[in-house]
């Protein structure tokens, strides 16, 4: 094993079901031989220690990329170079897919983003490259925790914290700037750490140069955490908010949403918390869509948000809330009439607010049900006029709260002729 291993703590995963069952520990066997070291590294680390379910399981080791590639293999296991340059491959055991990654080391900084690296064999180095003391964290196969960098205090005090100088590594990738609040808000508890957030406000200009597709990226992962309101306040009061939105925020709107979310049990969702913080109109549906380089159905779901939410009103009566599921559909029904009511002067507790707000699952909107022979056959030609008549049809239909019975729907038919013909 590697001397330079150290860094061991009284702390132990070994009880850690995915560190003893499963595809991980015949991976780990595999690596784990004839001088070579691998251990489960970051966040699955740090989510186990704190009780939570952890994500995607990373792997370091020792073993440079070529040995890796030969061991997986020989073992009849999956070998992918997704980041061979940076050291990195994937490994497929039972279909689940591992980063696998050769310990490293800088020796030329690069402004910005990557370094460049040369491989190595000190755990300790390789923890010194990463962002925050509690992602450096990782656990042998027998469940002991190493931790170079105070990563455990800083866990246990909740507390988000650059290794070494948060300048320097703010300067090695910008991102860091926006990954701090977001660790921060999913970790973090009071306010940023004083160095990191002094650093973060030093370099926010920054933020401009960074790819859209990265900041939404962070973003998204920001709105959905723990404390996120806290965090983006203070993202707000120290100028960091501004220009990752390029507008203004309604943070009591995102707080409101989020009081929302939990009392009508729903799971945070990112698009309806953006659209909280960031749309009042479509036009901010649209400048986030480019500035954030949102997909199309997130900015689909930010337009039919933003259009027209300062329109409901609970005491329209269930008439008008079938009207409008029958328009949208109900997650849009629900997206947006969240919307109006986190802007509301109501609270989550509010029973009008919450019975229009879940309407959708009391009640199903049904197909429209005239088609066009409803119409042929008392006498309207096929062309522009019969369009005209389905559509005032269907209007009345709505209006009429979605008649089924047939005396209903043929006299909605007879009126919209009627209509049609001046009669």
């Amino acid at each position: 094993m590697n001397p330079h291993g150290g860094g061991s703590s009284d702390q132990s995963l070994a009880q850690a079901g995915w560190l003893k069952h499963g595809p991980l520990p015949r991976l780990l066997a595999v690596l784990n031989r004839d001088g070579e070291e691998a251990r489960a590294i970051g966040g699955a680390v740090r989510d186990t220690l704190l009780g939570r379910e952890p994500g995607e399981i990373d792997i370091a080791t020792t073993a440079p990329p070529p040995e890796v590639i030969r061991r997986v293999e020989a073992a009849g296991f999956k070998a992918v170079p997704t980041g061979i340059d940076h050291g990195t491959v994937t490994v497929i055991v039972d279909r689940h897919p591992f980063e696998v990654t050769t310990l490293r080391e800088d020796v030329k900084p690069l402004a910005g983003r990557w370094a460049e690296v040369e491989f190595g064999r000190d755990w300790k180095t390789d923890a010194e490259r990463r962002d925050f003391t509690i992602n450096a964290l990782s656990v042998s196969a027998d469940g002991i925790v190493h931790d170079y960098l105070g990563g455990l205090a800083d866990l246990a005090a909740h507390r988000v914290r650059f290794i070494g100088d948060p300048a320097k590594r703010i300067a090695e990738d910008r991102l860091r700037i926006l990954r701090f609040f977001r660790f921060h808000a999913a970790y973090g508890e009071g306010r940023p750490d004083p160095a990191g957030l002094h650093a973060a406000i030093a370099a926010r200009q920054a933020i401009e140069l960074l790819s859209r597709e990265r900041v939404r990226m962070e973003l998204m992962k920001l709105v959905v955490a723990p404390r996120t309101v806290c965090t983006l306040t203070v993202m707000d009061e120290v100028g960091i908010l501004g220009p990752v939105l390029g507008g203004v925020s309604s943070l009591a709107s995102l707080a409101n949403m989020t009081k929302l979310e939990t009392a009508l049990g729903l799971a945070p969702d990112p698009v309806r918390r953006l659209a909280a913080l960031a749309v009042l109109v479509v036009e901010d549906a649209e400048r986030l869509w480019q500035r954030l380089r949102l997909s199309n159905a997130e900015h689909e779901r930010l337009l039919a948000m933003g259009d027209g939410w300062w329109r409901i009103d609970p005491a329209s009566g269930a008439t008008t809330g079938r009207a409008l599921i029958y328009a949208l559909g109900r997650e849009r029904f629900t997206d947006r009439v969240l919307l109006a009511w986190a802007r509301s002067n109501a609270t989550a507790t509010d029973t009008a607010w919450r019975d229009f707000a879940t309407s959708p699952a009391r009640w199903s909107a049904p197909r429209f049900p005239l088609r066009a022979a409803n119409f042929t056959k008392r006498g309207v030609p096929k062309g522009p006029e019969l369009g005209a008549a389905l559509r005032a049809a269907e209007q009345a239909w709505i209006a009429a709260d979605f008649p089924a019975s047939a005396a209903e729907l043929d006299a909605i038919v007879d009126a919209a002729i009627a209509s049609l013909r001046g009669q």
